[in-house]
C-alpha cells in the first residue's frame, strides 16, 4: 500500500507518514537501516526525521550515526534530493551529552549554526527541509524528571536570538524555503 502525499507547496509534497531514525546506529545496523529506508521509500514515504544527538541511548561513540546512515542511503541509492523531505534537530542544553558542543550549553546562534553545518555534512545534503530545536533553552523537566521545580532556573538565550539564527540559515538556503 502506497502512502499518500500532501501537497504543501507547488514544489513540495510530503508523505502522511514520517520515518524516524532515532534507532539507526545503535539498535539498527547500517544494513538494517538501509533496508528500513528502502522499504519506507518504496511504500511512498518521503519524509524522514533525525537529530544530531541520535541514536538513543545517547553515547559519544554513536552520536550522529542516524544522520550519517540517512545521508549514506540517499547517496548510495542516488535519490534526487528534491524527492525527499528531511527533518533534523539541534540539541538544547544538556549537561549529560558533553560530547556535543560541551553539553551544549545553550541554543544560541553559534550552537545553531555549528549544529546545522555538522548535520548537513552527516546528511550529505545542501539543505534541511525542517530544522527544529529539539528542546527549549529553558528549564523544563526532562530526561526522567517528573516534577517542575519553580525555584530552578538557569541562564538562557532569548527566542529572538534563536529566531535570527534560524532566519540566517533560511536566507543562506541551509534550511529550505519556498521561493
Amino acid at each position: 500500500m502506497a502512502v499518500p502525499l500532501f501537497n504543501l507547496a507547488p514544489d513540495l509534497s510530503v508523505s502522511r507518514l514520517c520515518l524516524g531514525t532515532m534507532t539507526f546506529g545503535e539498535q539498527n545496523s547500517l544494513s538494517q537501516s538501509l533496508q528500513l529506508l528502502d522499504k519506507a521509500f518504496q511504500s511512498g514515504i518521503n519524509f524522514f526525521d533525525s537529530a544530531e544527538m541520535y541514536p538513543v541511548p545517547q553515547r559519544a561513540e554513536t552520536q550522529g550515526k542516524s544522520e550519517e546512515y540517512l545521508g549514506h542511503w540517499i547517496r548510495s541509492r542516488n535519490i534526487p534530493r528534491d524527492r525527499l523531505v528531511l527533518a533534523t534537530k539541534v540539541c538544547g542544553p544538556s549537561g549529560k551529552m558533553t560530547w556535543i558542543r560541551n553539553g551544549p550549553e545553550s541554543v544560541d546562534s553559534r550552537n545553531i549554526a555549528e549544529a546545522l553545518d555538522n548535520s548537513l555534512l552527516r546528511l550529505q545534503s545542501d539543505y534541511i527541509d525542517l530544522y527544529q530545536v529539539h528542546w527549549p533553552d529553558r528549564y523544563v523537566p526532562m530526561f526522567g524528571e517528573t516534577e517542575f521545580d519553580s525555584h530552578r532556573t538557569f541562564p538562557y538565550v532569548s527566542f529572538e536570538e534563536q529566531l535570527i539564527a534560524l532566519e540566517k540559515a533560511i536566507c543562506s538556503d541551509k534550511i529550505y524555503r519556498t521561493k
